[in-house]
């Protein structure tokens, strides 16, 4: 079984009506705006969870998709290309451009942050760019593919690999072409959602779930340990790296979104170590299977907070504890070998084998033509 972490629901955004800030000369224009303002609020209504609509009316309006994730997904696919339109738009105009972007009150909430609530309710963070809007929308897209990718796991565990490099493609976008253009007018107190290491760690994350479903599929197809050992270390690499990014910031990170990385990272590392003592067994090194299996148990002291993620984190525990204890009595009985000291193991290998679907932004190209003067 998998570790599954799903803090990311529950990301919320205010209202912003597009046409009540930006004055066009025409009806044409006039429509553009509103029409993008109407888009963004099916997602605000959608993750606020104010809609009035039934499932029955937003299951005609999507005509015909199911699933809640299926559906916000292709809302943000409508939004996405208008707004990006209407950033070039609004870099025409000369003056009070700031002034006007400011106007709008951009603000969404945080599900990654330790402060993410206030009062009892989430807390919102203000940044006035459109960049923010982007990004914000953009890590909200991300997280509903993911989302969707395991909704469909049981079903399709290649449509739900390939989901996540589609996920993962969206945030390596984040990191590499919209989030460098915010770095320098983000507050001190900023949604860790909006810096670059956090759009890094979200890719890894997803590469490493990728992987970690190939994994599955791999053992379907009877695939030797010695392979499997290398493919779940990649998942601890994966997982490794985004790990030490995270602890250079930013500072204001969730617990739980944090031990989710490390315990997921364990796990996978505890999986290496049984597959590659399984494959020394099989080529009748007992003694180094022995010495595999002590190491990894030596590695799992801490048991994860989270209850989910505990049992499974046991249940690896106690098979790996049951090999331990099966191999000690044959090797006992039978093989007679030394126990190998920890510096003479073998060291664990990794094998990265998936890759991010690149993210290849559209925008629909529509003139707006804003009223001089502004």
């Amino acid at each position: 079984m998998m570790l599954q972490y799903s803090g990311f629901s529950g990301l919320k955004t205010k209202r912003v009506v597009f046409e009540n800030v930006f004055s066009v000369l025409d009806s044409v224009s006039l429509e553009h705006l509103k029409e993008l303002t109407a888009r963004r609020r099916l997602i605000e209504e959608s993750i606020n969870a104010t809609s009035c609509i039934t499932e029955a009316t937003a299951r005609e309006m999507s005509g015909g998709l199911t699933s809640r994730s299926q559906q916000d997904i292709q809302k943000l696919e409508q939004y996405l290309p208008i707004l990006e339109n209407f950033m070039v738009q609004v870099d025409s105009i000369s003056r009070n451009k700031n002034l006007l972007i400011s106007e709008l009150r951009i603000q969404w909430s945080s599900t990654l942050s330790s402060l993410r609530f206030r009062f009892g309710g989430p807390k919102f963070f203000q940044i006035n760019s459109l960049n923010y809007e982007l990004g914000m929308s953009l890590f909200l897209y991300g997280v509903t593919i993911r989302e969707r990718a395991f909704e469909i796991l049981s079903e399709d565990m290649q449509q739900s690999a390939s989901l996540l490099r589609k996920a993962a493609g969206v945030y390596n976008y984040l990191k590499a072409e919209v989030l460098p253009l915010l770095q320098s007018i983000l507050p001190p107190e900023k949604p860790p959602e909006t810096t670059t290491n956090v759009a890094f760690v979200m890719n890894n994350i997803c590469l490493a779930e990728a992987q970690a479903i190939a994994i599955r599929i791999a053992e379907k197809q009877g695939m030797s340990d010695g392979v499997l050992a290398k493919l779940h270390f990649g998942v601890t690499q994966f997982l490794g790296e985004a790990s030490s990014l995270l602890q250079s910031g930013p500072r204001d990170i969730s617990r739980t979104f944090s031990e989710y990385i490390v315990s997921c990272s364990t796990l996978h590392e505890l999986r290496s170590y049984r597959h590659l003592a399984e494959s020394y067994k099989q080529s009748e090194q007992v003694g180094v299977a022995i010495g595999l299996l002590n190491g990894a148990l030596s590695n799992s002291n801490t048991l994860p907070v989270e209850q989910s993620w505990r049992e499974i984190f046991k249940n690896e525990v106690d098979r790996i504890s049951l090999m331990l204890k099966n191999y000690k009595e044959e090797n006992a009985f039978v093989w007679k070998h030394k126990i190998p000291l920890d510096f003479e193991l073998p060291s664990l290998e990794g094998r990265k084998v998936v890759i991010a679907t690149p993210y290849e932004p559209q925008r629909w190209e529509r003139e707006i033509a804003f009223k001089r003067g502004i």
